[in-house]
């Protein structure tokens, strides 16, 4: 997960900001899906 984009969803879950955190899943879930199988993120896999 791109670092600006957990940094965002931090922000969001501190101000308990339901439509901020919404919008940022789902553009992870675009972002990952735009990625294909072979590029997946490494990093969720620790």
């Amino acid at each position: 997960m791109p670092q600006w984009l957990c940094n965002q969803l931090m922000r969001a879950f501190q101000k308990k900001d339901r439509r901020q955190i919404k919008l940022l899943n789902d553009c992870w879930y675009f972002y990952r899906s735009k990625q294909g199988p072979k590029e997946q993120d490494t990093s969720t896999s620790l």
